[in-house]
């Protein structure tokens, strides 16, 4: 294994433990790094709080964070994209038995799974079902119970409008993409990168907003309140913990439907021969929380934009658009709490990134790719990302890379 190449972050204040950053050559943000060291302030947080090459701020916690628990749970560092995460499947074809032109190859997969959102994400809703196919309603049947017994406990989770069927198989918006992408021996591989939707999103906020309900007066001594918990032995602690697994399980089911989808979609094209896409195949989540065992204690483990990497264990590591992606193994690294990135992580905002690059800016940055060259996905274009080969070398101690895709085809939410 690789010498460990962590910055030990310890402001010696009493009751913060310490932060052990993998951001060489990378940097981290003075936000990201307040948001941090509010966190490593929680008195139930063991033995210390590790962080990603891809760190910058998030909404409720670090990006790019591992935040392992004793007897309590923030959900907002879970966050409301519950179970989102990366998939890729490794085909029998070949860069040659692709066509030339890559278009109808991203119209095809573009019909087979719904994206983006219009309508307010109402009734007519392009990212949406309308009329579910039997596939996802077979699946809805084996989630529907679980479900049904979360909102019996909490009525005011579903408010009639809560988008579950109708979302899984869905891509969604923002950075969830699917990608067809070439590794270093020119086999076609098929990437996608999304959670649990609708569903995942409504109950995220709802336990975030019970979490500091039920904190009541003691949620203004906290040093933020997006970090208000609950407790272990509590009836929302467990319901949460339940609501949560569940969510994670429907990002899973989620995923697997849209590759299957992707899967038809590809074989339907024009001179595309007959193919499996069953050669390796990886699904993994990197936004969720598990119990784990590390340092003689069981624990809680919240991965706010970080992937699982125990030893042996397989990850997918995207890069921006027009950038490399990673299937990687991991090296079972204790300090992080056996954890790697999820990605490049931004470096600016969407916002700035709209103020400073130019549709002429993003064409070029994704030359030879597939994908949408238009204003509206600027805020996606590679240069708003940090550089993934600087993110990589950050982390070496904690993954080895299998094999290094670039992308060909990308479809953005």
């Amino acid at each position: 294994m690789a010498q460990a190449n962590y910055q030990l972050i310890d402001e010696g204040q009493t009751g913060t433990v310490p932060i052990k950053a993998w951001v060489q050559g990378v940097g981290m943000e003075a936000q990201a790094r307040q948001q941090l060291q509010n966190v490593a302030k929680m008195p139930f947080i063991y033995p210390w709080v590790a962080v990603m090459p891809d760190v910058h701020w998030g909404l409720g916690a670090t990006v790019g964070s591992v935040i392992p628990t004793l007897g309590a749970i923030i959900p907002a560092a879970v966050g409301v994209d519950i179970g989102c995460g990366m998939m890729a499947a490794k085909t029998t074809l070949k860069a040659t038995d692709l066509p030339d032109d890559l278009h109808e190859i991203r119209e095809k997969i573009e019909r087979a799974v719904p994206h983006g959102r219009t309508m307010q994400g109402r009734r007519g809703d392009r990212g949406a079902w309308h009329n579910p196919p039997v596939a996802q309603q077979d699946v809805w049947t084996g989630l529907k119970q679980g479900y049904d017994d979360i909102v019996a406990k909490h009525p005011r989770l579903d408010n009639g409008h809560v988008n579950h069927l109708s979302h899984l198989g869905t891509l969604g918006t923002g950075n969830h993409f699917i990608e067809l992408c070439l590794d270093e021996a020119d086999d076609v591989w098929i990437l996608l990168h999304s959670g649990s939707r609708g569903v995942g999103n409504r109950i995220g906020t709802y336990f975030v907003e019970l979490a500091k309900r039920d904190m009541g007066v003691h949620l203004k001594d906290l040093p933020d309140a997006d970090l208000a918990y609950l407790k272990e032995g509590t009836q929302y602690f467990d319901d949460y913990v339940t609501a949560v697994s569940w969510a994670q399980n429907f990002a899973r089911h989620n995923r697997e439907l849209m590759m299957d989808a992707i899967i038809r979609a590809l074989s339907q094209c024009k001179g595309i021969p007959p193919f499996m896409a069953n050669v390796e195949v990886v699904n993994c989540h990197h936004n969720y929380v598990s119990r784990e065992h590390h340092f003689g204690q069981d624990l809680l483990v919240t991965r706010k934009g970080a992937v699982r990497a125990g030893k042996g264990e397989l990850g997918i590591i995207p890069g921006s658009m027009g950038a490399r992606s990673y299937i990687v193994r991991g090296l079972g690294n204790e300090d992080s709490f056996e954890s790697c990135s999820h990605g490049a992580g931004r470096k600016m905002s969407r916002n700035e990134a709209k103020r400073t690059f130019t549709v002429q800016d993003h064409v070029k940055a994704t030359q030879g790719i597939e994908c949408r060259k238009d204003e509206g996905v600027i805020d996606e274009t590679p240069a708003a990302y940090k550089d993934i080969d600087q993110v990589m070398r950050a982390q070496e101690d904690l993954v080895e890379v299998l094999h290094t895709l670039r992308q060909i085809v990308c479809v953005k939410g």
